[in-house]
């Protein structure tokens, strides 16, 4: 008979919490900036059995999850930061790394009143989508009504 295992409710993984019930396919997605192919390419790269649960794996194979998403050994064309502004290399990004650089990205885009800064400025659509019948959430449309009087 096979010991049973202990599965972990939650498993903390680059920052972030993934719960243990989830397998690691999907659970890796959970992971800002690691989307399905990502997840699949560490599972493939790393020889992980892409239907276990996050639960069951080991401190070593997450050691090498976090190592592997720090600096991935993929193609350049599924990295999510290619020819980055400043070093010029290929990266990925995933976490509050992500989110920093793309809030730096949208303030030098506002800086320079690129026309796509402006956009992000005014909350209006960035890229070219229709603004007739959409985008109007939290703003008035429309004539206001008055209160009705009382008699």
């Amino acid at each position: 008979m096979k010991k049973q295992q202990q599965i972990e409710s939650l498993v903390r993984i680059a920052s972030t919490d993934i719960e243990g019930d989830k397998t690691v396919y999907v659970g890796l997605t959970k992971i800002k900036g690691v989307s399905w192919m990502m997840s699949n390419a560490v599972c493939q790269v790393l020889g992980i059995d892409k239907n276990k649960k996050i639960g069951e794996l080991t401190q070593d194979e997450i050691k090498k999850i976090e190592a592997f998403l720090q600096n991935p050994k993929l193609p350049s064309w599924m990295l999510n930061r290619r020819k980055d502004r400043q070093t010029g290399k290929d990266m990925h990004l995933i976490g509050t790394k992500l989110e920093l650089t793309k809030e730096f990205d949208i303030r030098r885009l506002k800086k320079i009143k690129a026309y796509r800064g402006v956009r992000h400025a005014m909350g209006l659509p960035v890229r070219g989508q229709r603004t007739k019948s959409h985008f109007r959430k939290g703003k008035t449309v429309g004539v206001q009504r008055s209160k009705a009087k009382k008699r």
